[in-house]
């Protein structure tokens, strides 16, 4: 019987909470195994901006989270990897057109302020201070010192490989195996069985499939985006600048097309511009309506741009839940499931906390967060008693077996 690779637990998806899971669990003492059906950072990974934003959270669980992942990115930069995963603390500058769009800024940084975060009031007369090409007639601005950004499948891929997991790409998982109690045993895919006490369900997009191989509905939806990307430039966008009324776009139930003006500069030199959001399922096509939208909100903020050639433009879908929260922690309806998916446009920025609180669930340690705002099943109606048969502790390493039961 040819022996099927085993450890102690297995992370599906090797995008940036994959990568962010597999550190914290390797870091925690764990033996991580991650497969993908796909390339490292071959998903919504590869096709974000790499923005690591408490800017754009209103009070609540996200930002407890999002301030979480921050501290722990900064921890990170300063292991030296920095330069690995082009981190740059550049902040973050939120602008207001009008003097309604600013009094309701007001109102969020308020509550901002009270969870923790940074923001400092920019009056209109101080933002070209910050950026000089800014475009004229602004009301005033908020500034996020807090902002910061890394190139996204540089950070996916050196996380995987600091955290010393064994990453197994290529390999689409078709089924996760259980034993004769229900409880995970591993997963399978189409090149064999891997086997672990633990499978952390972190398939992005595709994380409702994944759940589904396990008998649970986790309602995670693909939400459209696009970027465009400019010639390479000189410096001229200091910070991540976007327009007040992106907050409410992301925090929008509405299937519909929405785009607001996001613009920033990178190490390399382009200019990223979005952003965009509409459900249309997996639909990949080319939508010149979007792009023109993305360019007159860029140009809008900065009217330098309108001179600047766009080089190509991407698409990427963001997992998305219906409360707007991910799904993170231990599934009670599957003993050694778990879940760390529906992160939305804000899984880079969130992965770091994501994969702490992962690796304090698998250990049966105090997580730093209350999960239950994240709980997988609270999609349920009704809801569910948590399974007492849960994992908790280090789990026991898995060995091959022959006898499972179906999800």
């Amino acid at each position: 019987m040819t022996k099927r690779p085993s450890g102690d637990v297995v992370v599906v998806g090797a995008g940036m909470v994959g990568a962010a899971c597999a550190l914290y669990a390797a870091r925690a003492g764990l033996d991580v195994i991650v497969v993908d059906r796909g390339p490292v950072a071959g998903g919504t990974t590869g096709a974000g901006e790499g923005n690591l934003l408490v800017s754009d959270k209103e009070p609540g669980p996200e930002l407890q989270l999002a301030l979480l992942s921050s501290r722990l990115w900064r921890e990170l930069a300063q292991e030296k990897l920095a330069a690995a995963v082009e981190y740059e603390p550049k902040g973050g500058l939120v602008v207001a057109s009008t003097a309604a769009s600013l009094s309701a800024l007001t109102v969020l940084t308020a509550g901002q302020r009270a969870a923790g975060v940074q923001a400092v009031a920019v009056d209109a007369d101080r933002l070209r201070d910050l950026e000089p090409h800014l475009a004229d007639g602004l009301a005033g601005g908020v500034l996020y010192p807090q902002d910061a950004q890394v190139m996204p499948t540089l950070a996916a891929a050196h996380l995987l490989r600091v955290s010393g997991a064994r990453v197994e790409t290529g390999r689409a998982v078709t089924r996760v195996l259980r034993g004769p109690g229900g409880a995970v045993r591993g997963v399978r895919t189409d090149r064999g069985d891997v086997l672990a006490p633990a499978v952390v369900n972190a398939a992005g997009v595709g994380a409702a499939e994944v759940a589904a191989l396990a008998g649970v509905d986790v309602p995670v939806l693909p939400r459209r985006g696009f970027v465009l990307v400019t010639e390479p430039l000189p410096p001229r966008v200091r910070h991540k600048v976007y327009a007040a009324d992106y907050v409410a776009d992301v925090a929008s139930d509405s299937a519909a097309l929405q785009t607001s003006p996001v613009v920033e500069g990178t190490a390399a030199g382009p200019v990223l511009i979005g952003a965009s959001r509409e459900r249309v399922g997996f639909d990949k096509s080319f939508s010149l309506p979007v792009v023109r939208a993305l360019a007159a909100g860029a140009t809008r903020l900065f009217p330098f741009l309108a001179h600047v050639r766009a080089m190509r433009a991407y698409v990427g879908f963001r997992p998305y839940l219906p409360d707007h929260l991910p799904a993170i922690g231990p599934d009670p309806r599957v003993p050694g499931l778990f879940h760390a998916c529906g992160h939305e446009g804000a899984g880079i920025g969130l992965a770091t906390g994501t994969g702490l609180l992962l690796a304090q669930a698998l250990t049966g340690s105090v997580p730093e967060l209350d999960l239950t705002p994240f709980r997988p099943d609270r999609f349920d109606r009704p809801p569910r008693s948590p399974h007492p048969d849960r994992v908790a502790g280090r789990p026991d390493r898995a060995e091959p077996f022959d006898e499972e039961t179906s999800p």
